[in-house]
């Protein structure tokens, strides 16, 4: 029997009083990929936000459990040490924090443990070269200065190096180019494991081509109105959202 990473049960959110979600539910297994598409404003990224316990969004009803714990009143800090890592649709950057510094201080805060210094060199280096990132962004200023495509491709590899359970990239695909999103895709491979899960919410289904996807969701005006397998992506490369909007108001 499959076991449940996440669990989101009737949930309704707002932000500045406009209602965002309304009465949603989804669940992911361990060890699944899950898409999440839909128009734009329909609720994708506040889905992310909520489930990131971002303090902009409020819940009005349900509940968000991950591993069979309710976290929907925790903190953002608690759920990232539980494993729950968001990548934003647009990072941000953070002037006189050092990004090795950065990296450090987050996985020692995850992992309860200080880091020894010379295993997180290691890992910090593989993973760059992993992704052909230049070692001396680990230098730099956390997002400074970088281009959209570098600040994309550094949130995956802070996800990589955090290795959470439970990986939400919010449009990671954005601005990259082909080659950019093929190196970002090839990452996203090397995170997803048996043991972890991944919610991908996306417009650009190229991303997705090289990745095995379990589970697609369409998001509405604050509702899932389709969950399907992957053959609904090329239903919404065919037909676009029009249909699926059809769907929930037939």
């Amino acid at each position: 029997m499959s076991e449940k990473i996440l669990d989101i049960k009737g949930l309704s959110a707002n932000a500045g009083g406009a209602e965002l979600l309304k009465d949603l539910n989804l669940s992911v297994n361990k060890g699944e990929i899950h898409v999440l598409m839909g128009p734009n404003g329909a609720g994708k990224s506040t889905l992310g936000n909520v489930i990131m316990g971002h303090p902009g969004y409020h819940v009005t009803a349900g509940s968000i459990f991950f591993e069979g714990e309710d976290i929907t009143t925790e903190k953002t800090d608690v759920r990232a040490k539980k494993g729950i890592f968001l990548s934003f649709q647009t990072p941000e950057e953070l002037p006189g924090v050092g990004q090795e510094n950065f990296l450090r201080t987050a996985m020692s805060a995850v992992g309860g443990q200080e880091l020894r210094a010379f295993a997180f060199h290691k890992s910090l280096k593989k993973k760059m070269e992993e992704l052909e990132m230049d070692e001396k962004y680990a230098s730099r200023y956390v997002n400074v200065g970088f281009s959209g495509g570098e600040k994309k491709k550094n949130e995956i590899f802070q996800m990589l190096m955090l290795e959470p359970k439970l990986a939400i990239l919010d449009e990671t695909d954005s601005g990259l180019d082909v080659d950019a999103v093929k190196i970002v895709s090839e990452g996203i491979s090397r995170f997803k494991n048996e043991d972890n899960s991944l919610l991908i919410i996306t417009h650009n289904t190229k991303l997705l081509e090289a990745l095995k996807v379990d589970v697609v969701h369409i998001l509405v005006d604050g509702h899932i109105v389709k969950t399907g397998d992957a053959s609904l992506i090329e239903k919404i490369n065919r037909d676009g959202f029009s249909s699926f909007s059809e769907e929930k108001n037939g």
